[in-house]
């Protein structure tokens, strides 16, 4: 028989991060939003919680857990903040995740032991100015110089940008080729030629920072390339599609904290002489909210089980991520709808949900970008 209960190590670590983001992130969540910052002190318990490796190999310092465990991770820290969900997600699920598919064991040891722990705090630069949906036609150039290589061009809404010391960056190394000619580097902050932008201000996820960089011959050594060159493209597709699965977790979280907020406002709210919960019109909306968040969480999960298990499944990621981020948003639009007024003012935490669920809808790939892929892969064309 198929079980859907969660592995007893990750209920530990699910009600340990739950206790953590009720305690040290609730409170803040607010103020954070207004700041468009998390504080540095939150990072560091982050780090010390070891959630900035949780995907990590324990040979570099990580907890070597999967991708399930990422999932329900993000899920509780979105709870209460949709930005710090954020922030871990671009860290372990961008950075990490490319440096850890793609690098070289020289790679791996200078940098995974310090993404673990939180000594560096990790951004990937895939989109630009000019292509988001259409990543394969970044103009973002990387040329052959001596050993190394020049890097110059812009990337556009980076997140972790104004704090990551590690930045990995797509960039087209044959200009003819296509998608075939986009690899893959690592930039360390403070590489001459390198610029972080001013923080963009965004309409939600506002305590996660998100920068433009730009590129001026910025050179970097022959170690600074990725992986394979020409693969690039290829290889941060296969970032997305983990990506997707973190967006996922991050969008049922979101939901499920606004869930959780209507369902014990209408508790507490009375009109014509009971709580609104017991009138017909506000428990059938509460009873769609809750089967909508929890068809999402097994999309995810499965989507996450998957990876685990070793095999690439574009769709099962694609279909949990529109399905999660479309629900989301619904999701958190019916808890504004039950709060009423009050819902529509920022005494309320599920306006910043909703502000941040949207986000989730256009992140890692738009929803019109999960249905071209998943309409690929039911028809099998290209």
């Amino acid at each position: 028989m198929m079980s859907f209960d969660l592995p007893e190590d990750v209920v530990a670590l699910r009600d340990m991060v739950r206790d953590f983001a009720a305690n040290e992130i609730r409170p803040h969540a607010r103020q954070w939003d207004r700041d468009q910052a998390i504080p540095d002190d939150l990072v560091r318990k982050l780090a010390e919680l070891g959630l900035l490796g949780i995907m990590v190999e324990p040979e570099y310092g990580g907890a070597g857990l999967g991708y399930l465990a990422n999932a329900v991770i993000i899920e509780e820290l979105a709870r209460q903040d949709g930005g710090v969900a954020l922030f871990v997600a671009a860290h372990n699920g961008l950075c990490v995740s490319q440096i850890r598919m793609s690098g070289n064991d020289e790679q791996k040891k200078k940098y995974l032991p310090k993404l673990a722990t939180g000594e560096y705090i990790g951004a990937w630069g895939l989109t630009e100015p000019s292509c988001g949906s259409d990543a394969a036609a970044l103009k973002t150039r990387a040329v052959r110089d001596g050993d190394g290589w020049k890097i110059t061009g812009q990337k556009m809404f980076i997140t972790n940008g104004s704090r990551a010391q590690v930045f990995v960056v797509m960039a087209r190394t044959d200009p003819e080729a296509g998608a075939k000619g986009i690899s893959a580097f690592i930039v360390e902050r403070g590489t001459e030629g390198f610029t972080i932008g001013a923080k963009e201000d965004k309409m939600g996820m506002r305590s996660s920072d998100t920068v433009p960089l730009t590129f001026e011959d910025c050179r970097v050594g022959a170690d600074a390339l990725l992986g394979q060159e020409g693969e690039g493209y290829k290889n941060a597709l296969a970032v997305l599609e983990r990506g997707r699965v973190a967006i996922g977790a991050l969008s049922i979280g979101l939901a499920r904290g606004a869930l959780e907020e209507a369902i014990a406002y209408a508790n507490e709210r009375e009109a014509f002489g009971k709580p609104i919960a017991r009138h017909q019109a506000i428990s059938f909306t509460l009873a769609d909210m809750a089967t909508q968040v929890e068809a999402g969480r097994l999309l995810v999960h499965d989507a996450a089980l998957t990876l685990d298990a070793g095999r690439s499944d574009r769709l099962k990621a694609c279909v949990a991520k529109l399905f999660a981020s479309e629900m989301a948003t619904r999701v958190c639009l019916d808890a504004i709808q039950i709060h009423g007024g009050y819902g529509y003012t920022k005494d309320m935490p599920v306006e910043r949900y909703m502000r941040d669920a949207k986000l989730c809808e256009i992140g890692e790939g738009s929803s019109q970008i999960q249905r071209i892929v998943i309409a690929r892969e039911l028809l099998n064309v290209g």
